[in-house]
């Protein structure tokens, strides 16, 4: 099974990729791109990228599969090189050798290719985890009920996807282009900070899955428990780093204008609220995947990542302007917590982890 979905994802992101490549320029005009620079722009970037997309699916595949092969030392030292390579090669391309756009691009699609194929290479050959790549067949059903499974994350990413464009189109309704450009700060500032989260929801979802097959109950209302509090405790200290942080970091991305960074630091304050309550919804969703439950975790994304963000970006901006828009993101990550305790307490008896 693992040799077969390594090499689904392998074809598929060759596939997306050259699909990628051919809508691009349409894509992007309907997105608002003006003709000119800005075109062109988005089109140089998204093609150098969707070339490294291949890598991009074969690293995401790996951070799981790393912790089912009992080697998540070798996940962290690859997610870490791909991330130290983005960064040294930023510095290099764009601000070395002044490549610009381009530079971004290729320090992006390098560090993709790291991330993908390192691991790729690691599993080829013979190794001393639990898994190896090798010859195999197609198995229908494995492969059905391994998409059915990741409903929810899907439903995650085309929806982060949608909801980005509401956003921009609300962002340049009430704050011209400065809105867009804060926005673009505080979605690379939070993809850190949610990043832990999720760190921690997939190395655990292997646990989770291998006691509910085992029948361990003790085992998951143990991981549940311990969970929560762990996912409290850091969601405190991310509420204050971010508070305390908000200043520092909207001067390095946008110091270079008053006006932009005073609203950059407005919206980081409030939206680092969301803290508390996010990577409890992110965890929930997560939880119920391991358990095999992808309904249910499907449902879950979908009314955070879709219903709940759509109707608070849509509705608090009419009451408290701009302000409404970063109040949204709050809003829609509370109700999403909430959805995640009443779906913990409906299932309880169903799946015995309290």
């Amino acid at each position: 099974i693992f040799s077969m979905l390594i090499y689904i994802s392998l074809g598929l992101g060759v596939v997306i990729a050259l699909i990628g490549m051919a809508v691009l320029r349409p894509v992007a005009i309907l997105l608002g791109a003006e003709k000119g620079a800005m075109l062109n722009d988005c089109v140089l970037y998204g093609r150098i990228v969707l070339a490294a997309l291949p890598a991009l699916l074969l690293q995401f595949e790996f951070h799981s599969f790393c912790v089912t092969a009992e080697k998540p030392k070798l996940g962290l030292t690859v997610t870490v090189a791909s991330g130290v390579t983005n960064m040294v090669l930023d510095l290099l391309l764009v601000g070395v050798l002044k490549l610009g756009l381009t530079g971004a691009a290729l320090a992006t699609a390098i560090s993709q290719l790291i991330g993908g194929f390192v691991p790729l290479i690691y599993f080829s050959r013979k190794n001393t985890s639990l898994l190896k790549l090798g010859r195999t067949h197609f198995m229908g059903r494995a492969l059905f009920k391994t998409c059915m499974n990741g409903v929810s994350e899907l439903m995650s990413n085309i929806s982060m996807s949608i909801v980005s464009m509401l956003y921009n189109k609300q962002l340049i309704k009430y704050a011209g282009e400065n809105g867009v450009a804060a926005y673009g700060v505080l979605m690379y500032v939070n993809f850190i900070f949610a990043s832990a989260f999720i760190g921690y929801t997939v190395g655990s979802a292997p646990i989770v899955g291998y006691n509910y097959g085992a029948g361990n109950h003790s085992e998951l209302k143990n991981m549940l428990k311990k969970s929560s509090v762990m996912i409290g405790i850091s969601a405190l200290f991310m509420l204050a780093a971010a508070e305390l942080l908000a200043y520092p970091l909207s001067h390095v991305f946008v110091g270079y204008d008053e006006e932009l960074t005073k609203l950059t630091i407005r919206g980081f304050r409030i939206m680092s609220f969301s803290y508390l309550f996010q990577g409890f919804a992110i965890y929930g969703s997560s939880f119920f995947t391991a358990l095999n439950d992808g309904v249910t975790s499907a449902i879950m994304s979908f009314l955070r990542t879709v219903i709940f963000q759509v109707a608070a970006v849509l509705l608090l901006p009419m009451v408290f302007g701009i302000d409404g828009i970063w109040y949204s993101i709050v809003v829609a990550e509370f109700v999403a917590m909430a959805v995640s305790v009443i779906f913990l307490i409906r299932k309880k008896d169903v799946y015995h982890y309290m």
